[in-house]
């Protein structure tokens, strides 16, 4: 008896055993429910949906079952704008916030807004960004990585202080990467293709001129980059600008401002291509080798 009367139970409506709804999704014992749509489930066609579940879903006297409106879309989240403070000013728009912290914290490496020695710590670069300490934390942890700074347990991030000897053999490596190829370069490009470079040099001129150290950074490893992509060897330029930007790292102590440094480098930029459209081999040697000898590379 008991069996049937749970089967009578079943198939009788009742008010009461109707979940109350609520802009959020179903209340079920008091805690909201994630629609089924925003869980992944598979929504049930109204016109396949077999005769018990039209009696469980209709309420009693209703002709036919009524099929609740899907929830409204979340609105996508907003990415803060980039603060006027140091370090954020450059930072460039991607789609991820952590990607432009990561952008921000290499510009204010570069220009030495980040002093080498000094220990930053998530939570304190969190607010100066005007976001959580969490994509902070995760933009640092890539630049332990790239060596650009260090885990301090229980404080934050120390920015690496760069030695001169480090510099000398970072452009000694990059000289052994770069010369060889250039050289090859200038043997087989035809003197058009090194003229569409020449926006990138007149790029990096006027970085220099501005005083801009994170601006010319940039323009900078596009010159090189663009220049070793005519090889065609994506990894070689991969690995090559990589190299190039941690040359870029300011030394401890150094001077905010070189901006005579960076005009002479770019000066170079322009002398080389000068020498690669005529092809003046001996000249491009002689440039392309005393570019990392002598300048900010």
């Amino acid at each position: 008896m008991e069996q049937s009367r749970a089967r009578d139970d079943e198939n009788t409506p009742s008010a009461s055993r109707e979940p109350a709804s609520s802009p959020g999704g179903t209340q079920v014992g008091g805690l909201p429910r994630v629609p089924g749509q925003a869980r992944g489930e598979r929504t049930r066609d109204a016109s396949r949906t077999g005769p018990a579940d039209r009696r469980r879903s209709a309420p009693a006297g209703a002709g036919a079952p009524v099929v609740p409106e899907p929830p409204a879309a979340a609105p996508a989240p907003s990415v803060p704008a980039p603060s006027a403070e140091p370090g954020v000013r450059r930072a460039v728009r991607r789609h991820s916030v952590r990607g432009q912290i990561l952008d921000a914290l290499r510009a204010a490496l570069v220009s030495g807004e980040l002093v080498p020695g000094q220990v930053y710590s998530g939570p304190a670069l969190g607010e100066r960004f005007g976001v959580s300490a969490t994509p902070v934390r995760e933009a640092m942890q890539r630049l332990v990585l790239e060596g650009a700074v260090e885990v301090v347990p229980n404080r934050g991030f120390r920015v690496a202080e760069r030695t001169a000897r480090d510099l000398a053999e970072l452009a000694e490596v990059r000289a052994m990467i770069e010369v060889p190829v250039v050289l090859g370069l200038a043997r087989t490009v035809a003197a058009e293709r090194w003229e569409e470079l020449r926006p990138l040099a007149d790029a990096t001129v006027a970085a220099a001129a501005s005083g801009d150290l994170a601006a010319y950074a940039e323009h900078d490893r596009a010159f090189h980059g663009a220049l070793l992509g005519l090889s065609g060897n994506r990894q070689l330029v991969t690995v090559a600008d990589e190299l190039h930007r941690r040359a870029q790292w300011p030394l401890a102590g150094a001077p905010r401002t070189i901006r005579d440094a960076l005009v002479a480098d770019a000066a170079e930029h322009s002398a080389l291509l000068d020498a690669l459209t005529a092809r003046d081999l001996p000249l491009v040697r002689t440039l392309v080798r005393e570019h990392f000898t002598g300048g900010a590379g």
